[in-house]
């Protein structure tokens, strides 16, 4: 399928700082800079060879299937009429034919299981036409938000700190990195930047964004700092392990938890015994219904809670552990330099940085 007309996305206006403004094409290329979009963009070639060996076995698309997909994007934006919807495309430079391709691609991606061979194209030698496909996706995805605060974090580390003031050292050790990551090699940067369509004054930029930003995100890592935070995620990221009975009335589900406290079955036996759904699960306690938190945070292992509705039918849940949060599990460290990085960008990022709603014009002081 040919590339759909469409106003071009990579020209809008995403934020600004000190009197200039950066666009679409400007988060892609940093992200390019950064190596951050190797996964999206195979996903991306992937759906284009899925979409064209649909075409060549002439598949029936599934009408129904999209239309799902389309629905869903909808209730996720809040977009309910079709009026909204035009106007939510429009103001990020897309149509109604661009929305119908994107949720197409995704379709023949997830349906075709046979093995793709991916073209031999990265996105800094993409065709003008690929790389606008490539910019719907990354803004039907959600993507483009996430490239939007990262950039913004950048520009405002550099503010904050000044070009003047930063480390050569560090601009020479994070150039070394830039040909570690991106794999160019040094004698062919010229020809990269050409493809880009950036040069060394841009790559110069790029280069003193990141350790204005990273030298911050030092500051900010200390053990003191994660300490602190880790005590006040202490609620949140203690972690359930559970034991669930799904029933289908609240009869049901005091019958069975009497079985469970007076006669000492186990909630695997009663669940056996009635033919009840029957799951062990792991769950964080920032996951738990606001109105259902107090109730599971002052639970102990072994305790066995009042049914629960859920939707037509109720849960049963018997907690069988609390675990809190461990300082040296990476994926609990990851979530504690989450937090503090958001706090100290979103705070720096909130008097550098001036953001535009898609489409918009971005002013800058």
């Amino acid at each position: 399928m040919p590339p759909t007309e469409s106003a071009s996305a990579g020209a809008l206006a995403m934020c600004a700082c000190r009197g200039r403004e950066y666009k679409v094409r400007d988060l892609i290329d940093a992200a390019l800079f950064r190596a951050e979009l190797d996964s999206n963009w195979r996903q991306f070639l992937t759906g284009l060879e899925a979409e064209k060996r649909a075409e060549q076995q002439d598949l029936e698309l599934d009408h129904d299937a999209i239309d799902d997909a389309a629905e869903l994007f909808r209730y996720a934006h809040d977009l309910i009429t079709a009026e909204e919807t035009e106007q939510w495309l429009e103001a990020r430079g897309l149509n109604l034919a661009d929305f119908t391709d994107y949720f197409t691609r995704q379709h023949w991606r997830l349906t075709i299981d046979e093995k793709i061979e991916l073209p031999d194209v990265d996105l800094g030698s993409a065709s003008p036409e690929q790389r606008e496909l490539f910019t719907a996706e990354l803004i039907f995805s959600d993507e483009l938000y996430g490239l939007n605060r990262r950039l913004m974090w950048r520009l405002a580390a550099l503010a904050a700190t000044g070009e003047n003031n930063l480390d050569p050292e560090k601009i020479s050790a994070e150039r070394r990195a830039f040909f570690d990551r991106t794999k160019v090699a040094e004698p062919k940067l010229n020809d990269w930047l050409s493809r880009v369509g950036r040069d060394e004054n841009w790559l110069d930029e790029m280069l003193a964004m990141e350790v204005a930003y990273q030298s911050l995100c030092e500051k900010a890592l200390t053990s003191e700092a994660r300490n602190k935070q880790l005590a006040s995620l202490r609620m949140p990221l203690t972690q359930f392990e559970a034991e669930v009975i799904e029933l289908e009335s609240s009869e049901a589900a005091k019958e069975a938890l009497l079985c469970i406290r007076q006669d000492g079955m186990s909630m695997e036996e009663v669940a056996a015994d009635a033919r009840y759904p029957y799951r062990r699960i792991t769950f964080l306690h920032e996951a738990v219904p606001e109105e259902l938190k107090q109730k599971f945070w002052s639970a102990a292992g072994g305790d066995v809670l009042d049914p629960l509705p859920r939707g037509e039918g109720f849960e049963l849940y018997r907690i069988a552990k609390k675990i809190e949060p461990d300082p040296t599990n990476p994926d609990i460290q990851r979530r504690i330099d989450e937090h503090l990085l958001e706090r100290q960008f979103s705070a720096l990022a909130s008097d550098h940085v001036q953001i535009g709603l898609c489409g918009a014009s971005v002013s800058s002081e």
